[in-house]
């Protein structure tokens, strides 16, 4: 069988931080998040990376991340262009906006043929463990009657920042630990008293969300099948929902797994880790991330010169 990949979506890295130049070192020799998901990822037993990024950004990105990348990986490069689409779909003229994370994630579809994948965002820090569950569960998982894919799920309340509120894909799940729904939730916090909540959002009333509950970050597995179903998913994009907002309306990654799994055609299974994660949503956040990463080098997790 084929070893699984590392897709990375970077695509949006540019835009972000105002040019790649800029990107925030958090480790003790200037490592950036993104190094740590690489080393930790090849730990986990990977050894191919496919970085998804704008064509635009490719000398810069491989100056500040492919070349150290290339250390441990096979790196490779993915472009998200809106000319790069299934037979017969263009984007709506005059769009800038790229088309969302699921049609980043299909633009590594030539690249990635034949081989399971684990899917990440670039900015986000997902802990050595979640990297070993995934790369495990690839390792073994084989499409039957359904697709069968995965994500980590972490618990809620070590995903939070003291800086603002956070977006997160709240899951819910069967018996099994397969997950049923994923709800975009857009702004949740922690109260004085220690309850999760989010905000009303349109006609959503707020709520609370109980400790424990698994949340997504984008840290999905699946297997060779996903990104050939993402064709007829694009086309059904373009068909039904991009009309209704041509210039900035997403194709993203929770709502394409979601309407597999609806339709019957696929399961996730819900894999938990009591990792924490870490990310700079905003600016106040990098001495923490700075903070836990100094913390985690001294007790030997991570090597300083990485």
């Amino acid at each position: 069988m084929t070893k699984p990949v590392l897709v990375i979506m970077a695509a949006g890295m540019g835009s972000r931080y105002g040019g790649l130049k800029q990107i925030d070192p958090v480790g003790p020799n200037g490592q950036i998040i993104l190094d740590y998901s690489v080393y930790d990822a090849y730990r986990a037993g990977f050894e191919r990376v496919v970085f998804i990024i704008r064509p635009e950004l490719h000398e810069a990105f491989e100056e500040a991340i492919g070349r150290k990348a290339r250390r441990f990986m096979q790196v490779d490069y993915a472009y998200q262009t809106l000319d790069k689409l299934p037979d017969g779909l263009r984007a709506p003229e005059g769009r800038e906006k790229p088309l969302g994370t699921a049609h980043a994630v299909w633009c590594a579809k030539e690249l990635t043929a034949g081989a399971p994948i684990a899917v990440i965002n670039a900015d986000d820090f997902y802990g050595a463990d979640a990297f070993r569950k995934i790369y495990d569960y690839l390792s073994a998982a084989r499409d039957d009657d359904k697709y069968r894919y995965c994500m980590v799920g972490y618990q809620v309340e070590n995903t939070l920042t003291e800086n603002g509120t956070v977006s997160r894909g709240v899951c819910t799940t069967d018996e099994a630990g397969l997950l049923t729904g994923i709800v975009e939730r857009t702004a949740i916090s922690r109260e004085a008293d220690g309850r999760i909540v989010y905000a009303a959002d349109g006609n959503e009333p707020a709520g609370e969300i109980p400790a424990g509950t698994p949340v997504s970050l984008n840290l999905w597995g699946f297997t060779s099948s996903f990104l050939p179903s993402l064709d007829e998913g694009l086309r059904r994009f373009f068909a039904e929902k991009l009309p209704e907002n041509p210039m900035k309306g997403e194709y993203y990654l929770p709502f394409a797994v979601d309407e597999l799994i609806q339709t019957g055609k696929a399961t996730a299974k819900v894999l938990t880790t009591t990792a924490r994660w870490f990310g700079v949503t905003y600016r106040e956040d990098k001495p923490t991330v700075c903070a836990a990463i100094a913390e985690m080098t001294a007790a030997g997790e991570y090597p300083a010169e990485l």
